[in-house]
């Protein structure tokens, strides 16, 4: 076995149009690469637009946030079966523990989860089991290039950062609000978590391409530094 890798799936790459089933082949056929080759690949899929519609109408009834949350992971769970469905091999069933997926992560096949905990984003379940597996590197596959300066959508001398420090992008997010849906490049619970393991964390966008870059240690997208 080569290393162990856990990628995160930016819930974009599971909306719900009529591009979404060759995206997912794509990526599908990018992960049995790496599992062909010997990686050992744990992969957590995001919730993304849907999850936030639900827990969007959910907190408008009166919702507390973690029976948000738990919409969102039944969302996010959704999602991995669905890559399950595109993968030859995978392992057939969405693990629901950090305590399954250590366990099953030696099985020499693709597991896919979504998310384990209330309160926990996706970014924080991938950190956790990263840190569990004692994983070689954490790749966070998201709907942008990397860590910005600056939200690039509102400024245009924003520049991608080649890496950042756990402290720094702590600094950057630490006014976001944590609440149900919130979450979206990293969030403060994942990079604690990536503090304290000192896993390789890379940052990049979700394709097929930079996902194999990744793996193989080219420099793209943002490398978190401890």
């Amino acid at each position: 076995m080569k290393a162990k890798i856990v990628v995160k799936l930016s819930g974009s790459l599971f909306e719900p149009t009529k591009e979404e089933p060759a995206k997912i082949r794509k990526i599908a056929g990018t992960l049995q690469k790496l599992s062909n080759e010997g990686y050992a690949v744990v992969v957590v899929a995001g919730g993304g637009k849907v999850a936030r519609q639900y827990i969007e109408a959910g907190r408008t009834f009166g919702a507390d946030e973690s029976s948000l949350d738990q919409m969102g992971i039944e969302v996010s769970r959704l999602n991995a079966r669905l890559l399950i469905t595109a993968l030859k091999g995978a392992y057939p069933e969405v693990p629901t523990s950090l305590e399954e997926v250590a366990r099953i992560v030696e099985s020499k096949t693709i597991i896919v989860t979504g998310g384990l905990h209330p309160g926990h984003s996706t970014n924080a379940v991938s950190a956790l089991i990263a840190e569990k597996i004692r994983a070689d590197i954490f790749i966070n596959a998201t709907d942008v290039d990397g860590v910005y300066s600056a939200d690039p959508r509102k400024d245009r001398k924003a520049k991608l950062l080649s890496q950042i420090s756990t402290k720094k992008l702590t600094d950057m997010l630490m006014d976001d609000a944590m609440q149900a849906g919130t979450y979206d490049l990293m969030d403060l619970v994942a990079l604690k978590i990536i503090q304290r393991s000192k896993v390789k964390t890379r940052i990049v966008r979700c394709s097929g391409e930079t996902i194999i870059a990744a793996v193989k240690g080219r420099s793209i997208g943002t490398l978190v530094t401890i």
